[in-house]
Order: C-alpha cells, then sequence, then structure tokens
C-alpha cells in the first residue's frame, strides 16, 4: 500500500467529486435506501462546504434520460458548475479532467451512481492514467442491485481504491472537537443527517449538558419536562 493512503484525509488534501447523483440513476439503484442515499449524499455535501473541500459535480444526459440533479445537493453548492457529458466514465471527459488537476490534490473523495459503472470505471481510469488516490464513499454510492454494488466496490479496493463511509470522511475532516470554527456548523449536520449519532447529540445537549429551552414554530420548548 502506498504510504500516501496512510494519510487521514484532511481539509488540505482532499477534493470531492459528486457522479450523476440524479433522479432517473437514482431510481435504479437498489443497493441501499434511495431517501438514506439521497441523505447520506447531502450531508456529505454540507460537511464539504463547511470545511471548503474543492467539489466538482458532474452530470450525464440530464435532458434526455437522467433529470437534474437533486435539488438539495445544488442548494449547497449553487454557484458549482455542472459538468455535463455523454459518456459513462467521467475520465473520459476533458472538463473533468481539468477540474480535478486545478484543484491539485491527489485525494479524490467520490460519492456517485452506479457504482458498478460510472464509480468503478472513473476511479479504475483516474488512478491508472493520473495516479489519483481514489476514496470511494460507499454509502453515498448506490448500484442497480447489492450484489453489483458489492462486486464494484470489491473489484476497486483490489485496485488500491480506499473504501469509506460519508461519516467516517466527516469526521477525519474534523478530527479534534477542539477546532471550534467548524464544530457549530458539524454539531447542526451531524443532528440532521446521522441518525442514531445525532440524536446523541440532541440528548447530550439538552439532558446532560442542560441546553437551554428553545423556541419551536412559536412556542416555548422546554428540555426537560417539568416535574
Amino acid at each position: 500500500m502506498s504510504k500516501n493512503k496512510l494519510e487521514v484525509l484532511t481539509p488540505e488534501n482532499s477534493q470531492l467529486i459528486f457522479i450523476d447523483q440524479q433522479p432517473q440513476m437514482a431510481f435504479g439503484v437498489q443497493s441501499i435506501d434511495r431517501q438514506t442515499l439521497k441523505n447520506n449524499v447531502v450531508g456529505l455535501a454540507k460537511a464539504a462546504k463547511v470545511f471548503n473541500i474543492p467539489t466538482i459535480i458532474t452530470t450525464v444526459e440530464t435532458e434526455s434520460f437522467s433529470g437534474y440533479t437533486y435539488p438539495e445537493l445544488l442548494s449547497v453548492f449553487p454557484e458549482t458548475p455542472l459538468l455535463e457529458r455523454t459518456s459513462m466514465n467521467s475520465w473520459d471527459d476533458q472538463k473533468v479532467r481539468d477540474a480535478l488537476a486545478g484543484n491539485e490534490r491527489k485525494k479524490v473523495i467520490v460519492s456517485g451512481l452506479w457504482t458498478e459503472v460510472c464509480n468503478c470505471t472513473f476511479a479504475l481510469s483516474a488512478m491508472h492514467d493520473a495516479d489519483y488516490e481514489i476514496y470511494m464513499v460507499a454509502d453515498a454510492s448506490g448500484g442497480t442491485t447489492l450484489e453489483a454494488h458489492n462486486y464494484a466496490m470489491d473489484r476497486m479496493i483490489q485496485a488500491g481504491v480506499v473504501p469509506v463511509t460519508w461519516q467516517q470522511v466527516v469526521l477525519e475532516w474534523q478530527r479534534d472537537w477542539a477546532r471550534r470554527d467548524t464544530y457549530d456548523a458539524i454539531m447542526e449536520l451531524v443532528k440532521e443527517h446521522s441518525g442514531a449519532y445525532g440524536m446523541g447529540v440532541d440528548y447530550a445537549y439538552t439532558m446532560v449538558h442542560k441546553a437551554p429551552e428553545r423556541v419551536t414554530h412559536g412556542e416555548r420548548i422546554d428540555p426537560v419536562p417539568a416535574s
């Protein structure tokens, strides 16, 4: 294994690419619950925004087949250009290669659809042609079957791709809870997108740390019920 892959992901050494996070592509996903998939994709995107990670968004055959990128993803990066193409492999498009090179970071985090096609071909090509290190976000990607997703992940891992999950990436970026400039934003992100972890944060804030009462829909809500 390359020693470079022993380095943890940081906001300074990584870039992110979303490949074809479009509705028609999501319709074909059977390896993960689609709402969970979208939650994870948007959570990863929001974290990238917090840490100022250079982010690329690619699309394929938007008008003729795949539909427009999730509005929840676009709202996180409203100014980011969408790199439209016809090829299944994003690496075949010069715009994508130029965008990756322009970010000047060899660690490329990938979230895309479908795992066995667009993700796999991109990962293998980027590693082969330009020595990129690929970190494949398994739970922010999806395949047409669970078997297709898993075997594609296996093939990529055998070739040297590093498998990760979206929350793992976020916590590697944060690394230290003393990093106060991103702490509050990441806690808000966790509460919204991290399921049981987020619920645990809410519980700790209210029950352990006695967070002050909140105002919700014009009504005062006490974190601890009156006895």
